[in-house]
């Protein structure tokens, strides 16, 4: 743009990420090929204006993220939303569901995946656990998140284009 000498500014730059952000990562989601057939899920927390939130988090085995949500609870029902979220958007079922030992995941997933092969050990999820360091670190250099609204709207387009530039 300096080239052409169009002046920006770093308020120009954030509407254009704002306005044309989630479009661009629901392109790359709908682009990428057929992910793993083993889905690794975790949660963990973040704090959003003094409240304690949940970022839940799906990755595929390659290290794909498939889908977040951001909600205030961590119980079955909270479960529950996540899966039917993750399987509306993929349209299909994985294999194998990789959970740490939060009981959440097994009254949700016999409710709604029965007949998938559930693992519940804490040293298999290290896939999830190792996606969200990126969320994490871009955490810090935003000094937080100012709402849920914020944080879901952002995390939901961060993922899938972070994932396109570093694979």
């Amino acid at each position: 743009m300096a080239e052409r000498s169009v002046i920006l500014t770093y308020e120009t730059i954030r509407q254009w990420c704002l306005n044309f952000g989630q479009t661009y990562a629901n392109e790359l989601k709908h682009r990428r090929s057929h992910t793993g057939d083993k889905w690794h899920l975790d949660e963990v927390f973040l704090t959003i204006n003094g409240k304690r939130s949940y970022l839940w988090r799906a990755v595929d085995q390659y290290g794909n993220v498939l889908d977040i949500l951001v909600q205030s609870k961590r119980n079955k029902k909270a479960a529950k939303k996540f899966f039917r979220k993750l399987l509306k958007g993929l349209q299909y079922v994985p294999r194998v569901i990789i959970t740490d030992k939060l009981a959440s995941y097994s009254a949700a997933k016999k409710e709604i995946m029965e007949s998938r092969e559930h693992r519940q050990h804490k040293g298999l999820n290290n896939r999830a656990e190792n996606s969200h360091q990126p969320t994490r670190q871009r955490e810090r250099s935003m000094r937080r998140f100012k709402s849920p609204g914020h944080a879901q709207r952002f995390l939901s387009a961060f993922g899938p284009i972070s994932d396109h530039f570093r694979p």
